[in-house]
């Protein structure tokens, strides 16, 4: 926690306004512990990263430079070397089997109406990993110490927010009344489940407000939103078609209306379980460029994961160990800090850009709540608008190998009220009449006037 709480100054230079850390609790395991979800104790930092007190100061730190924390929390399993599975308090601690079972990781299977009994079952009480028993919710004493836990944490920390690892695996009804005694505690505190579903209305679901939950109502604010993910790989990577290439970001956002709120959904072009993003696109620096723009405008709450600015790479079917490496030394001292940078031209490239909209959104009012309208891609462009009744942005993506002139008429509905657009990285000013020359392979981002 120390290195992190030195480079602070870095992550509010490249713009970041919160973090999220992978769990730092106690992982006393014989093998397997490097990843934080094997839990051993419930209150304690493992020693590894430092102490309780040293979360605290870190907190404090992000608080100092006006970021927020959120803590990574595990409710569903623990570490098979916890202290408690020497000594179960009570038998129905931990779901058990004759032998050891594990889920079949078919989360569908919770809003399923025609899911059997036995695929259920199996998905909400099999074990993650041998390393890591699966905890029985419906001991409501357990239940009690979860929920007791966490509400500590978040007034021993001062925290932010959580993030809720593995969401649809825990009991739904004891869900809801975890979030509603935290609601019930702290109004206006923030949680996000990570809900790592296929579909849309199956992500929707869990979203409290949602259409498509019927009797269940989850109080969760927050959803993680695969499907962007999903779309977002695949949208710069296959051809342009009536369903493929951009038309994935178009059909995906068409199917907000399953969400109670899609601009409380969490996107992302990657994580700690998958590929690294530059990875998966081929190693492609514009490509790279246009997802960024895209997943920095769109709706939603953006999550970068670390390393992302600098184009680190990493293949998910290697291990873990690829896409969870340590970030390289020296990069960073940086050219976002205006600093002697010791990364690539092509990274220092991408971290500067992901830099500017990054600050450049921190005061953008109509990315933080303006209404979205977005139009059918063609011809390998995409055209979007985030509006508000006093301003709009208009985003323009390019996915062609060559400038494309964009007839500007299709528009008109928004583009109406306004002149000229301003390009918010370049700072490079475009006069709207009746073309829009774009260059290849680019978006751009223009603050309407």
């Amino acid at each position: 926690m120390h290195g992190i709480t030195e480079e602070i100054g870095y992550l509010k230079d490249l713009g970041v306004t919160g973090v999220w850390i992978n769990p730092l609790l106690e992982n006393n395991q014989p093998k397997y512990s490097y990843h934080g979800y094997a839990i051993t104790d419930f209150y304690k930092i493992d020693p590894r990263f430092g102490s309780n007190e040293d979360y605290i100061n870190m907190v404090e730190e992000f608080h100092n430079q006006g970021m927020k924390v959120i803590m990574d929390m595990v409710f569903n399993h623990c570490g098979s070397n916890h202290w408690w599975m020497q000594d179960m308090p009570m038998e129905s601690w931990v779901h058990q089997f004759p032998e050891f079972t594990r889920s079949n990781f078919r989360a569908e299977t919770v809003m399923d109406p025609y899911a059997s009994d036995f695929d259920k079952e199996r998905m909400l009480t099999g074990w993650f990993d041998r390393n890591m028993p699966d905890l029985n919710q419906h001991n409501p004493v357990l239940a009690k110490y979860l929920i007791q836990n966490s509400i500590w944490w978040i007034e021993y920390a001062g925290l932010d927010g959580i993030r809720m690892d593995t969401y649809p695996y825990s009991y739904q009804d004891f869900l809801a009344e975890w979030m509603q005694r935290i609601i019930l505690e702290y109004p206006n505190f923030r949680v996000v489940g990570e809900t790592w579903l296929q579909k849309e209305s199956q992500t929707g679901w869990w979203q409290d407000g949602s259409p498509v939950s019927g009797d269940y109502r989850s109080y969760l604010q927050y959803v993680t939103d695969f499907p962007i993910y999903f779309a977002l790989k695949d949208a710069f990577m296959e051809s342009e078609g009536w369903t493929t290439g951009l038309a994935r970001l178009y059909y995906v956002l068409s199917q907000d209306f399953v969400y109670g709120d899609p601009f409380d959904n969490v996107i992302f072009a990657d994580n700690h379980d998958l590929t690294r993003f530059y990875t998966s696109i081929g190693e492609d620096l514009n490509k790279f460029k246009m997802a960024v723009a895209f997943l920095l405008t769109t709706r939603g709450i953006p999550v970068l994961y670390y390393g992302t600015e600098i184009l680190m790479t990493g293949n998910k079917e290697k291990g873990d160990g690829y896409i969870r490496e340590e970030f390289p030394v020296g990069s960073w001292q940086s050219a976002v800090g205006g600093q002697q940078s010791a990364v690539s031209s092509q990274q220092e490239e991408a971290q500067q850009f992901e830099s500017a909209l990054l600050n450049w959104r921190k005061d953008s009012e109509v990315i933080h709540s303006g209404k979205l309208k977005q139009f059918v891609p063609q011809d390998g462009i995409y055209v979007y608008f985030r509006y508000t009744d006093s301003g709009a942005v208009m985003v323009v993506i390019n996915k062609n190998t060559e400038s494309k002139d964009l007839d500007l008429a299709r528009f008109r509905e928004v583009l109406k009220d306004y002149l000229t657009g301003k390009d918010v990285v370049t700072k490079g000013v475009y006069e709207f009449k009746e073309m829009l020359r774009v260059p290849a392979q680019t978006a751009l981002i223009l603050e309407l006037k």
